[in-house]
């Protein structure tokens, strides 16, 4: 919550991506923040936008949002190849930055958005919400407390049915891809587990299928990795699957602990855990992760509070995701020029 004494933050919208009222617009609303603008493309679809959520007035392009001194904070929900250059724009206009995932087409451009948030002193953080939920939070806490005893094998799986052909996740002008839009979950759940593992995890193999008709984008990618303690891990991904699915297990010496879906957890708040002691189902409750992040992102702003995701974490996660991309037979995503 935004809180008494606390002012609200004072947000700006880039694009009317149909993510955004699940991702920022009743987030905003349940913690008691204000959208102050909303910039698109087409002027109308802002306008249809801001009248349908709330949003007090609408910008004449991204550039005009950003310059706009009312707007503290900015969210960015672009197609993934826009995420770099107007992460950039952002802050180098001094503003706060929430970012939808990955940060970046790649990982030399991720370095150059980090090095630009070092220069502004303001906030960036990568959207990977389902780390604020209290599923991942659990999932971590078994580890913690030894219930599940050492890490010995983690395994992920975000997959969905396939995009519309036209959809812009298709694109590689547009930085698309399986890995990028999927998979990036997996890699940072992976990644995440590090400290029960003896450090940040390295890529074995990987190996991928392109989309057909859309050359050089991947349509499914599967990632073997090994943590410094000789724990494996499997991070896969899938944009034409047979349905959505959204799953991490994690197994231990002592135990094993599963959650059906880490990634939307207001969908399946379980986390079913298995010891010798037996099986038993934990409900974690179905608040919205992206609840959970915009409060974590406030606190950082307001109060200076610790997040685990910044411009760091960010760089590592693109450059796993590039290495994993050339491990397949793929290239790295190219990065294209602001405009709009």
């Amino acid at each position: 919550m935004s809180g008494p004494g606390r002012e609200p933050l004072r947000i700006g919208v880039l694009g009317a991506a149909r993510i955004t009222e699940r991702s920022l617009v009743d987030p905003a609303r349940a913690t008691g923040h204000r959208l102050v603008a909303v910039a698109a493309r087409d002027r109308s679809r802002a306008e249809a936008f801001a009248a349908a959520h709330g949003v007090e007035q609408v910008a004449d392009s991204y550039a005009d949002l950003i310059a706009d001194p009312e707007v503290e904070a900015v969210y960015n929900p672009l197609a993934n190849g826009l995420h770099g250059p107007w992460n950039l724009a952002a802050l180098a206009a001094g503003k706060h930055v929430l970012t939808e995932k990955p940060s970046a087409s790649n990982a030399e451009e991720a370095a150059e958005v980090r090095k630009a948030a070092a220069k502004a002193g303001t906030v960036f953080m990568e959207g990977f919400h389902y780390l604020f939920h209290p599923v991942t939070r659990r999932l971590h806490e078994l580890l913690r407390s030894g219930e599940l005893g050492e890490l010995r094998r983690v395994e992920t799986l975000v997959a969905i049915p396939a995009p519309d052909d036209c959809d812009p996740r298709w694109s590689l002008p547009l930085a698309g891809g399986a890995v990028m839009d999927l998979g990036c979950y997996s890699l940072h759940a992976v990644r995440m587990l590090a400290p029960w593992a003896g450090g940040a995890p390295r890529l074995v193999s990987a190996r991928g299928g392109e989309r057909a008709g859309a050359p050089g984008v991947d349509e499914w990618l599967d990632a073997e990795l090994e943590y410094p303690d000789g724990a494996t891990a499997s991070a896969r991904c899938h944009m034409a699957y047979d349905e959505l699915e959204m799953s991490c297990r994690i197994v231990g010496t002592r135990g094993e602990a599963s959650a059906p879906n880490f990634v939307l957890p207001h969908l399946d708040d379980r986390i079913v855990v298995r010891t010798a002691e037996g099986e038993r189902t934990e409900r974690l409750g179905t608040r919205s992760s992206y609840a959970y992040q915009l409060e974590a992102f406030a606190d950082r702003v307001r109060d200076g509070a610790a997040v685990p995701l910044d411009a760091d974490d960010a760089v590592a996660t693109m450059a796993l995701i590039d290495e994993c991309y050339r491990a397949a037979g793929f290239e790295a995503r190219p990065r294209i020029t602001a405009g709009g």
